[in-house]
């Protein structure tokens, strides 16, 4: 007796099974949406409040000074002689950089200015003071898009 393979089961599969891939892209999609806006306010400072013109943050870097007076380069912890080298490095490169300074409004002016003298010192052609929008009761810097002053 001869032995009959089951040959015709086998066959190619000719189509890609796409669903998984649909679902991932859905997953991603998903945390993309969430955290881009948290990724986007950067660090919370409460800025003053003031009727200003709005600056394209694409082609920026900021400078947040916080109330305990701790400093941030573009969302990262830095002292000031790293904003310095930092500062200085980006002068260098290129000089018509925008730097946006975020300042808390219950800081002390002089460490505003401590920062102003970096940039003035670094030769920054561009600078932004960030404001929050004016009105009765404004909310947090961090929950609206911030607008600058020149």
């Amino acid at each position: 007796m001869r032995r009959r393979a089951a040959i015709t089961s086998l066959h190619q599969m000719k189509e890609i099974n796409v669903v998984p891939m649909i679902d991932v892209m859905m997953f991603l999609l998903v945390v993309f949406i969430i955290t881009m806006p948290l990724i986007e306010n950067g660090i919370p400072v409460n800025l003053p409040q003031g009727k200003a013109k709005s600056v394209d943050q694409k082609k920026s870097r900021q400078i947040t000074i916080r109330l305990d007076g701790s400093l941030y380069f573009d969302r990262t912890p830095v002292t000031k002689d790293q904003l310095t080298v930092q500062i200085r490095a980006i002068a260098a490169e290129s000089p018509e950089t925008a730097i946006l300074v975020r300042g808390d409004e219950g800081i002390a002016y002089g460490k505003i200015m401590e920062v102003m003298r970096i940039l003035n010192d670094a030769k920054i052609a561009k600078l932004a003071l960030a404001t929050s929008p004016e009105g009765p009761a404004s909310a947090p810097a961090s929950s609206s898009a911030p607008r600058h002053r020149r």
